[in-house]
Order: structure tokens, then C-alpha cells, then sequence
């Protein structure tokens, strides 16, 4: 089985090979030796889970009308039936990510004031810089959390639960919130009926915490094969062809995909990554109980989960009919509606596995321990709870508009950048007096 223990956060000491497993430390050598302490194991568990969708749905007779294609066509060889999309200028990739964030926390019943880090998996981020994660941070009033953004395209959900269990297991957080958002819409040709009928927009998070009840997230297999990066592909707005008025009249802004490439890819690595993880785990494809994979066309699931790695239908779900491939959120959308339909109870062995453009793939194995009932909403609770997130957008405006200030202000163009800046002498290391602005000439 993969490790799946380290020190608590407050333990400083060094792990050796009985600590990490949960046993006491060797003895000190002399009684004057400072005592050892015990360390206990640390899991990760998701805790909490949301999605969010937009309100707007394209179907498959909606396309015929715009591409030369037809429902029987795309079912066929995709299984997709109609996806959302982001009709709303409002709808961005940080507004679907915070509203499925919340979500997530309502879950889990815990503040966002207790979230450590926000790893936001994404290929059509807010903007190229800042990360996304930080606008989310910033509007769930996570004010305790790092952020950042991760791209490894459709893989970058499982990546991030990658990230999220090695800072647990090392100590380094108690909370950390995992969200694949994307707002595919916006960088698809409309007019390319290879690409524009595969892929919606969404986003889906879990949160997952530190605990010390053993099972959670396994173990996970990441992998990458970089001399496929042009099988699909983002090609203009890089620094290899930045943007300018010729990339954006020849369409280079938009996703290019070799569909045959990719499908032999993905048939390839979807089943053996699965294998490779099961592996670490301790498990074999007879014992899981659900496959989560990512819903990007159903005869590559069909293909590798299915043929491959003979699990049963009924074990692996499907939601890609209703959505399409939506990226990074296409697995914890999934995981939600699986969920939702009865489909995963605690004790369960569960698998995610994905694949995406790098070329990319990961997997992760779960024993799942969280219950998965709906408790009912506690009035006071979900008040308070708008109250946190109204606050967090009142302080948001408050330090924007201190910002403001400070920018405004007047300066004394007389008074020096720096009013303490000291000399230091290379050779001895002590200060001198400090500097004094030059004077006018």
C-alpha cells in the first residue's frame, strides 16, 4: 500500500521509517536525551464536495444548426447529448469555482477561514496571471489559505488531489480545498465541428481534510508524455506566439485537436493508469467498487475501463451526456452526481482517472470513509455562513480602496525612497551611517 502517514503539524522532529508508519520513535541514548513523542498517521479524506454548472444549454439539434453535423453523428461517436456553457459575460471560470468552493464548505461544515491552501486546476483561468485561485481565495474570505492555479488540462483534478494529500500527509495543512473549473466555451471554434460539439463549461470542488481515521486518498500515478504537446493544443497567447492581430484573424486562439491521436492515447493510458495505482494501493480492478473517470467520450471509457480492465458498466460512472468534456471539472462534477445517485457509500473503493493535453494522465485510488447522507440545513448555520462570504466582499473592497488611497496620496518629491538605507562594508560586515539623498545639482 502507498504511505499514507506522517507527523501531526505541531511534531518538529524528523521522521524515521517506525514514524512514519505511526510507531514511537527510537529511544534517546542517554536520560539526559530530550524525550521523543509518538507520531500519529495522517490521512486525507474528501470531506466535501459542489459543482456548478451555467444555466445555458446547447444541445445536439442546437449544433446542427450551426455546424454540419447531427445528433445520430455526435451521440455515435461521442455519447454527448447537450452541454452548458457560459452564455453570461458574468459566468467566468472564478464565479462557477466559487459558487462550487461554497458548496464544497456547506458540505464539509467548515468555514472557509479554516482552509489552508486552494489548488484551482484550469485551462481557461481568469486571466494568465493573477491565479484564479487567489479571486477565489479572496471571495470566499479564505484568509488563512495559500492559492494557486495548476495546469495539467483534463489531469489537473487528480494532480491537485495529488498536491492536496502530500501537504497533508507532510504536516503542512489541516484543509485543502481541490477545484477543476472551466469555461471551455470561450477558446472553442464554433465553426469546427470536430471540437465545438465535444467540450462545456462547469466547475466541481471537494475539500479535503487531514484525519487521523485511516483510508482517503491511497495513492496516486501521474504521468506525462510532453512529445504529444501538439495533439491538442492551445497555440496562440503564449510566449511562442504571443498575441497579435494575425494569430487572432487565422483562429490560433482557438483549441486544435488530433482526435485520432488523442483517442489511442487515451485508450492506452486510461486503463493502465488505473492498473499502476490499484497496484500501489493494494487493490486489483476486481475490488473497486466505482470508477470516476473522466468524461470525455464514451467509447474511449468504453475502450479502456470497460474492455481493458473488464470492470462492470454499473461500476463506472457516466455523466458526459449531459455535460461533454469539461475539462479539469468534468471528474468532480461526476464525482457529485455519483454521489447524488446512490452510487458511493463509506467503506467503498473508488478510482479516479483522467487524461488530457501535455500529454497527460493521472489516477488516484480512494478508500472512501466520509457518509455521504444530506444533512439537513441548519437556518442559523447557512445565514451565518452569506454573512462570512458578504463580509469577505466588504473586506475585499475596503483593502482595494486603501490600495487606492495610498496610490493618490500626494509624495514629497523632496523626501528619499528609502529613509534608513545603510552602507555595509564588504569586509567586516558593520554598518555605516546611513545615506543621504544627493542634492539637487
Amino acid at each position: 500500500m502507498a504511505d499514507t502517514g506522517n507527523s501531526n503539524r505541531e511534531n518538529s522532529a524528523p521522521l524515521n521509517g517506525a514514524g512514519a508508519l505511526g510507531a514511537s520513535a527510537p529511544a534517546p541514548d542517554s536520560a539526559s536525551a530530550p524525550a521523543t513523542r509518538e507520531y500519529t498517521p495522517r490521512f486525507a479524506h474528501i470531506v466535501g464536495w459542489g459543482y456548478q454548472v451555467p444555466s445555458k444549454v446547447i444541445t445536439n439539434q442546437d449544433l446542427e444548426q450551426i455546424v454540419d453535423t447531427s445528433d445520430e453523428w455526435i451521440r455515435s461517436r461521442t455519447g454527448i447529448a447537450e452541454r452548458h456553457v457560459a452564455a453570461d459575460p458574468k459566468e467566468t471560470t472564478s464565479s462557477l469555482a466559487i459558487a462550487a468552493a461554497r458548496k464544497a464548505l456547506e458540505v464539509a461544515d467548515v468555514p472557509a477561514a479554516k482552509v489552508d491552501l486552494i489548488i484551482c486546476a484550469t485551462t481557461t483561468p481568469e486571466y494568465s496571471f493573477p491565479a484564479t485561485a487567489c479571486l477565489i481565495q479572496d471571495a470566499l474570505g479564505a484568509v488563512n489559505a495559500g492559492a494557486f492555479d495548476l495546469s495539467a488540462a483534463c489531469s489537473g483534478f487528480v494532480y491537485g488531489l495529488s498536491m492536496a494529500r502530500g501537504q497533508i500527509i507532510a504536516g503542512d495543512a489541516e484543509y485543502v480545498l481541490v477545484i477543476g473549473a472551466e469555461t471551455l466555451s470561450r477558446i472553442v471554434d464554433w465553426t469546427d465541428r470536430e471540437t465545438c460539439v465535444l467540450f462545456g463549461d462547469g466547475a466541481g470542488a471537494v475539500l479535503v481534510a487531514a484525519s487521523e481515521v485511516p483510508g482517503g486518498i491511497l495513492a496516486c500515478e501521474l504521468g506525462s508524455d510532453g512529445s504529444g504537446g501538439n495533439a491538442l493544443i492551445l497555440p496562440a497567447g503564449g510566449s511562442a506566439l504571443p498575441t497579435s492581430l494575425e494569430t487572432v484573424s487565422s483562429g490560433q486562439h482557438y483549441v486544435k485537436m488530433d482526435g485520432k491521436a488523442v483517442f489511442r492515447f487515451a485508450t492506452r493510458v486510461m486503463a493502465n493508469a488505473t492498473r499502476r495505482v490499484l497496484e500501489r494501493a493494494g487493490y486489483t480492478p476486481a475490488d473497486v467498487d466505482l470508477v470516476v473517470p473522466h468524461q470525455a467520450n464514451l467509447r474511449i471509457i468504453q475502450n479502456s475501463v470497460l474492455n481493458q480492465l473488464k470492470i462492470p458498466e454499473d461500476r463506472v460512472f457516466v455523466n458526459l451526456q449531459k455535460y461533454g468534456n469539461t475539462s479539469t471539472a468534468s471528474i468532480p462534477i461526476a464525482l457529485c452526481e455519483a454521489i447524488d445517485a446512490g452510487k458511493l457509500h463509506p467503506g467503498d473503493t473508488v478510482v479516479f482517472v483522467g487524461f488530457g493535453a501535455g500529454l497527460t494522465w493521472a489516477a488516484c485510488c480512494l478508500d472512501w470513509r466520509t457518509p455521504v447522507e444530506r444533512r439537513s440545513t441548519d437556518w442559523w448555520k447557512a445565514t451565518r455562513r452569506q454573512a462570512t462570504y458578504g463580509a469577505a466582499a466588504a473586506r475585499s473592497v475596503f483593502k482595494r480602496a486603501v490600495r487606492w488611497v495610498y496610490d493618490v496620496l500626494p509624495t514629497d518629491p523632496e523626501a528619499p525612497a528609502r529613509e534608513d538605507v545603510r552602507e555595509r562594508t564588504p569586509a567586516d560586515g558593520k554598518e555605516a551611517a546611513p545615506v543621504k539623498p544627493r542634492e539637487k545639482s
